[in-house]
């Protein structure tokens, strides 16, 4: 029997702030948006930028450092699964989403200084 590995790692930048849920039992679950770019020469010597939007949810402990630390345009690189889900909208239409769940994020750029805080910002890492 083979075994197949789902396994994925995007570069990328936040399209949004982080939507964060925290659920009665006290579990979190974070939201985000994410835009890849690949570059690439035309026939006519111009360079052309694909960007590709992915969906990416994370939960528990991850979804914790994203709510703490992400916004809008932050860097990341995140590790994990594609997943695919249907779900029903409130229009009683069936829709299908497809969806990175983060395993890991690593954090990329200045670290988020306090609007109170003097200190200097310093590029960190973090693995949930």
């Amino acid at each position: 029997m083979q075994t197949i590995k789902n396994h994925v790692f995007l570069i990328g930048n936040l399209g949004n702030d982080p939507e964060v849920v925290k659920f009665d039992s006290g579990k979190k679950t974070a939201k985000f948006s994410l835009a890849t770019n690949e570059d690439y020469i035309n026939q006519e010597g111009e360079k052309i930028t694909n960007t590709q939007w992915h969906n990416v949810v994370a939960w528990g402990n991850l979804a914790g450092i994203i709510e703490k630390y992400l916004k809008k345009g932050s860097e990341v690189c995140v590790s994990g699964s594609i997943t695919y889900r249907t779900y029903t909208d409130s229009e009683q239409i069936s829709r299908k989403i497809t969806e990175v769940k983060a395993h890991e994020i690593y954090m990329n750029g200045p670290k988020p200084v306090n609007e109170d805080s003097t200190e200097e910002k310093e590029t960190i890492q973090e693995t949930a």
